[in-house]
């Protein structure tokens, strides 16, 4: 009896191992492509015209983004669209389409279309199946006639390769490169910066005091001691929409008055203070949650996101908690009538820590 039939003979046997007889695998049937030369290479410039077609919607994806109005629309019937978010989706939604028609195309016309069939291996593979499995990897290599049609590997890496640019051009405009003069410009800067007589550093206006719900402004003498109001700068209600959220944000404070001989206050900012006055962001200097658990005989405020806990009396300082720097102190003053405003901005950005910035005027516990 032959090898092959004494496999045939075995694979018909009904044990309780296999109770069901092994039916074998189907004849083969080659494929149009194996028989028929000008059908492969016909096949290969399907494959490749799919992937070349990528470059080209990738290209139409970076210039229809900038060069598309956003005010545009299109009309699908009673249906309206953003003409540029069309434009995108289609353009970007159809070169991952095209790279994954050309791989399938591939795959079920060139590469090898050999069936196999084999009993299940043991979870854990001996050194031989691990060579054994180093050799099927090469011999699939082989089988994907990527050594041989090299222009589809070609095409591939370059339809690939280009789709990455309109992703990076959509990260590029996330938002604007933090740039020392742009950062400047924007989170380290708030609007409790007194307003400038044009050309000269001239104070024309200085920002008042406002309270937070009803913007009145504060009175310095209406203040009890021990005694925390939440505040924003007057100049506050003159912004609208996004930009009124982002500067009431930054600009949040806590005003509180606390017993002038209980506090120290260093000698740098004995005039930044009125009568036990003090007043402080609001803004975590750890992830930027509002503060707002005041407790008068400590005279700390806890934030009630991570616990990070300033002295109040003693310039904003950390005590406890994972936040690493002081809580930012806004000088102030008094007008005539005893209204509370800042003379000047903060001195050094608000809110949470950024990588970028320059940590060395933050204040720390024995400054003067």
């Amino acid at each position: 009896m032959s090898e092959h039939d004494t496999h045939e003979k075995s694979r018909n046997v009904i044990d309780d191992r296999h109770p069901v007889a092994d039916p074998g695998l189907e004849p083969h049937q080659p494929r149009l492509t194996d028989i028929d030369e000008h059908a492969a290479n016909r096949a290969e410039r399907q494959v490749v015209l799919a992937f070349a077609l990528v470059p080209v919607l990738a290209i139409i994806f970076v210039v229809c983004y900038f060069a598309v109005p956003k005010t545009w629309e299109v009309n699908f019937g009673p249906l309206h669209a953003n003409a540029l978010h069309v434009i995108l989706g289609t353009t970007l939604g159809g070169a991952i389409l095209l790279i994954g028609i050309g791989a399938i195309h591939w795959a079920r016309t060139l590469m090898g279309d050999h069936e196999i069939s084999e009993e299940r291996h043991p979870a854990q593979s001996s050194d031989e199946a691990r060579a054994e499995a180093l050799e099927i990897v090469e011999k699939v290599i082989d089988e994907s006639a990527v050594s041989r049609r090299k222009l589809i590997i070609r095409s591939l890496l370059g339809g690939v390769g280009i789709v990455a640019v309109p992703a990076v051009v959509l990260l590029a405009d996330l938002g604007e490169w933090p740039t020392a003069a742009r950062r400047a410009e924007t989170i380290e800067r708030t609007i409790w910066a007194p307003e400038l007589k044009p050309g000269t550093n001239e104070v024309a206006k200085y920002r008042y005091i406002v309270n937070d719900i009803t913007f009145k402004r504060i009175k310095a003498s209406d203040l009890r001691i021990g005694q925390l109001v939440n505040a924003e700068p007057e100049n506050l209600q003159e912004l609208h929409g996004t930009e009124f959220n982002q500067e009431k944000a930054k600009a949040a404070l806590v005003v509180v008055r606390m017993d002038p001989n209980s506090i120290r206050v260093p000698d740098s900012r004995k005039d930044w203070q009125v009568g036990g006055i003090l007043a402080y962001s609001k803004i975590c200097t750890h992830v930027g949650c509002p503060i707002s658990l005041w407790e008068q005989q400590t005279h700390h405020l806890l934030c009630p996101c991570h616990q990070s806990t300033f002295d109040l009396g003693d310039s904003g300082v950390v005590v406890f908690g994972p936040a690493a720097r002081s809580l930012p102190q806004l000088p102030i003053a008094v007008d005539d009538e005893g209204y509370l405003y800042a003379t000047s901005d903060f001195t050094v950005p608000v809110g949470p820590s950024f990588f970028e910035r320059d940590s060395t005027k933050d204040f720390r516990k024995g400054d003067n």
